[in-house]
């Protein structure tokens, strides 16, 4: 497994998720819990992995679709 993000915030770690599943590429959530007990103050950040294999055309996505995002918002 490759770390694709590490990150605090809650939502892009969501849609991260949520995009890469729809594109049909599982992920896998780590330091969930830890960040919990810890009492969710930022400290401990969650990570998002994906198998090795799957990295390039991971990143390709979730930056295509940052950028398809982004041209609705403009």
């Amino acid at each position: 497994m490759i770390e694709l993000l590490r990150t605090n915030d809650l939502v892009l770690l969501s849609w991260a998720e949520a995009t890469l599943t729809a594109h049909g590429i599982e992920t896998l959530r780590l330091d969930e819990h830890i960040a919990a007990i810890e009492g969710s103050i930022g400290v401990l950040p969650r990570r998002l992995m994906v198998a090795a294999d799957d990295e390039k055309r991971a990143r390709w996505v979730l930056e295509t679709e940052r950028r398809a995002l982004d041209a609705d918002d403009a």
